[in-house]
């Protein structure tokens, strides 16, 4: 018997030029419904060294926390601020992450010369 699965694809970033600050998107509400999330991001490099995406959760709408990653190395959990960061133009889509919260922020920022570039992202929430 297979499993059904359930998504929902929210865009929360129309494609737009990015600054050199984070600018979030549009917060997703309801989240507690899923179970993972993850990023279709369209990225359009133009004249910037690099650009960053991260994201935020939160349960009360108003205090948000950034996903973070560890690694277990020789005893000793080393915990990094998750964020992806994109230097060439394409189309991209991250690994599904758990997720454990009401609401989920996406924020962009690219890095020097913002001219010619875009980004688009669009979060994928599943649950199965």
């Amino acid at each position: 018997m297979s499993e059904l699965l359930r998504f929902r694809s929210y865009r929360v970033r129309p494609a737009s030029i990015l600054t050199n600050s984070y600018v979030a998107g549009t917060v997703i509400e309801n989240a507690q419904n899923f179970n993972t999330v993850s990023l279709n991001i369209a990225f359009t490099k133009g004249s910037l060294s690099d650009a960053s995406v991260k994201i935020e959760v939160s349960n009360d709408g108003v205090n948000y926390y950034q996903l973070c990653s560890d690694s277990i190395s020789n005893g000793v959990d080393t915990i990094k601020m998750l964020s992806y960061c994109l230097s060439a133009d394409g189309n991209y889509s991250t690994t599904p992450l758990e997720i454990n919260a009401k609401y989920i922020k996406v924020s962009a920022i690219g890095t020097s010369n913002t001219t010619g570039s875009s980004m688009t992202i669009d979060v994928i929430c599943s649950t199965n």
